[in-house]
């Protein structure tokens, strides 16, 4: 089957909108690695690019000036090698101006990995759309890269020759569950929602990894092919993720580390009593650059001083490594299959599950009928007094139609049953938030499980109940 550009409607309009605009464009497309950047891009432009050139991981200068040159030599058929990369510009530059394309249309692919230490490439290519491709109308210069934090930091809100100079900046964010769905359906898979949550719980919204996968084989022999078997091809694939996105990625492995097995999150104090690391900027830098990738999110807990905001893992591929392929001490045929009824995929699936609603705010908003109300979301953690015992909310939405969600995140095989037991926790929850924030507005106690809540003498006290179908609502 012929590859699909599944989803991206948005982003694929966009991009022709600003390809066929009256002036020069210099666009960044930036996203998570893997979340098929540069399919989308390939996709949309359908071979009218008039340029293409890639950089080259842990290439040397004098590798990827080459690299420029073999492109080169294909478009003019010229053999000559760029010096260095003012000289390649130039080169460029001179095979532009004798086009006779009414757009010209270059895409840069892999933009951070030309920028290594003293190559001269950024301020080349400042010169070079600065003097130059700024001030026609009709160069189109798109780039691209999957360190998303270089592409923030060093062209999208650079502070040099380039400030201000990015038209136009396209982020592509993983799939949603029902853009996963969509995928699976148009590559003729039969999962039903629960084996596509299941996928998204390990892999997340990463088409990359979705297309490694075999429609022949269930989701968890899939799993197993992929990360436990003898040649699995995913095995190894955290190193390779956080190798190719940091320089020295130690310390974004020891915070992402700690964070996988708290599900509220850390506050940065906490984060570096666990991993030893110094309070510095470098420390400040290792969190900003987590969060710009997608890995972590920071939210303030209801309530609670700027101090003390939290910082909580929301990447489940990140998850599921920590969980069971960081301490796999060699491959096992079999082993997702084996697992999915012990204490460890319990404890896993409850924590992604819990990863899964906060990453669908907007689907459980619409479930709920509140899709243009705004809220925040975030956790509350109360240690108890002498009128209530401790009590920990994962999530809250709090509306600003006066209405607070407490929201329960519950992963199962079968309906929910709320026991005595579990009721009187929920009660506590609820009067221990109320008692502790004093809050006037209403409070509807909201249940999100996979497979939903089963009816019983206690499940009244539930206002709401979502199961996994409301997950997949708003493509």
């Amino acid at each position: 089957m012929n590859e699909i550009l599944v989803g991206r409607e948005l982003e694929s309009s966009l991009l022709n909108k600003y390809i066929n605009s009256d002036r020069s464009e210099l666009v960044a497309v930036y996203g998570r690695r893997r979340v098929g950047k540069t399919f989308f891009i390939r996709q949309v432009l359908k071979g009218r690019a008039c340029f293409t050139f890639s950089g080259a991981e842990n290439a040397t200068i004098k590798q990827q000036l080459m690299n420029f040159g073999v492109e080169y030599s294909v478009r003019t058929g010229s053999n000559t090698l760029p010096a260095n990369w003012t000289e390649a510009f130039v080169m460029l530059r001179n095979y532009l101006q004798s086009s006779r394309l009414k757009r010209k249309i270059i895409f840069i692919d892999e933009l951070p990995w030309l920028d290594g230490a003293k190559s001269g490439f950024l301020s080349a290519f400042e010169y070079f759309w600065n003097t130059w491709a700024s001030v026609r109308t009709d160069i189109k210069l798109i780039v691209c890269g999957s360190a998303t934090s270089w592409m923030i930091n060093n062209l999208i809100n650079n502070r040099g020759g380039l400030h201000n100079r990015v038209t136009h900046q396209i982020y592509i964010a993983p799939f949603t569950l029902g853009e996963a769905e969509k995928y699976f359906k148009v590559y003729k898979f039969g999962y039903r929602r629960a084996e596509i949550a299941e996928c998204y719980m390990v892999m997340g919204g990463i088409p990359f990894y979705y297309s490694m996968m075999d429609r022949e084989l269930s989701a968890a022999q899939n799993i197993d092919r992929l990360f436990f078997d003898e040649k699995a091809e995913l095995r190894y694939e955290f190193d390779n993720l956080f190798r190719s996105l940091y320089k020295r990625s130690d310390s974004h492995i020891a915070v992402v580390k700690a964070l996988s097995t708290k599900r509220m999150g850390l506050t940065r104090k906490e984060i570096l009593e666990i991993t030893k690391l110094n309070n510095n900027s470098k420390f400040t830098e290792v969190l900003d650059e987590l969060e710009k990738c997608g890995f972590i999110r920071q939210y303030q807990p209801f309530s609670e001083a700027k101090r003390d905001i939290m910082y909580q893992i929301i990447d489940h591929f990140v998850l599921f490594h920590f969980s069971f392929l960081k301490n796999l001490r060699k491959p096992e045929n079999d082993f997702w299959a084996r697992t999915i009824n012990t204490k460890n995929y319990e404890i896993w699936a409850g924590l992604s599950f819990e990863m899964l609603c906060i990453s669908h705010i907007k689907a459980i908003k619409q479930a709920l009928g509140i899709p243009a109300v705004r809220t925040r979301e975030c956790g509350f953690i109360f240690k108890g007094d002498d009128c209530y015992s401790g009590a920990q909310i994962d999530l809250l939405i709090d509306r600003d139609d006066n209405t607070i969600n407490i929201c329960e995140m519950k992963y199962t095989n079968s309906e929910y049953p709320i026991s005595a037991k579990y009721a009187k926790e929920l009660q506590n929850k609820i009067d221990a938030f109320i008692h502790c924030t004093n809050t006037s507005k209403s409070i509807m106690l909201t249940m999100i499980t996979s497979q939903g809540v089963k009816k019983n003498t206690y499940s009244t006290i539930v206002q709401k109940a979502l199961n996994l179908d409301s997950l997949f609502l708003g493509i």
